[in-house]
């Protein structure tokens, strides 16, 4: 759900917290986590200032294909890699969720109709409207039936994919993606032969996953975020 600033505040408190790191300089890791919303937005709607910014479907799912590929490529994780896409909402986030969904909606009119006073020529293609990356609408299927067949191929096709366990979470399954991923840390936990010296990065850029990473009390435990401006 995100908590306001929170990584800003961390990271000016305890700077030590923070490491920019290089291909070459990064760790091994045995587990590897996607909270797949962040990457959903940002390859479907990059700029949402701009009325004239306009993208294909077939474009959206080529751009999360090479954005989770090249994630992948960098952690290499070793046993596991889990996609977890935002199922239903708890009830208490249903009524911030409509209304940031009536704000953004209404954002993108107001700027169309700025554009248009100011003499401006848009595109005549319909914009990507970012409500529908929501569970149950129709994108949201056609997006995980692809997923599912990027899974496949990759597995049988790339040695470093067919070495791990791939598990993805789609929007049918309910609960937040972050929560779906902090169920299943605790589950792994719980079973006998679970190693306590398991390496885990979990990546996304909201601040709450500061908090459940913290809260999992694994050793090893790492976030994945880029530079955000």
């Amino acid at each position: 759900m995100g908590v306001p600033k929170f990584f800003r505040y961390t990271s000016e408190r305890y700077p030590c917290l923070n490491e920019l790191v290089k291909q070459y300089q990064i760790p091994d890791f045995d587990n590897m986590y996607l909270d797949m919303n962040g990457i959903i937005h940002n390859c479907s709607h990059p700029d949402d200032s701009n009325p004239h910014f306009r993208i294909t479907e077939e474009k959206i799912f080529k751009d999360i294909f090479h954005y989770i590929s090249i994630l992948f490529q960098i952690i290499k994780p070793k046993k596991l890699f889990f996609m977890a896409i935002d199922g239903v909402a708890p009830r208490a986030k249903m009524n911030q969720q409509r209304g940031r969904r009536f704000r953004s909606a209404r954002e993108a009119e107001k700027l169309e109709e700025e554009a248009k006073a100011k003499g401006e020529v848009l595109p005549s293609e319909k914009r990507f409207d970012s409500n529908c990356i929501t569970p149950g609408t129709v994108f949201m299927a056609r997006l995980h039936e692809q997923l599912k067949y990027f899974v496949k191929m990759k597995i049988s096709t790339d040695p470093l994919w067919s070495k791990v366990k791939v598990i993805l979470t789609g929007h049918e399954t309910p609960g937040e993606g972050e929560h779906k991923i902090m169920d299943y840390i605790r589950w792994s936990r719980s079973q006998p032969d679970y190693d306590p010296n398991t390496r885990h990065c979990l990546y996304g850029l909201d601040a709450d996953l500061i908090m459940l990473g913290m809260c999992t009390h694994e050793p090893h435990f790492a976030l994945l975020r880029e530079e955000a401006f």
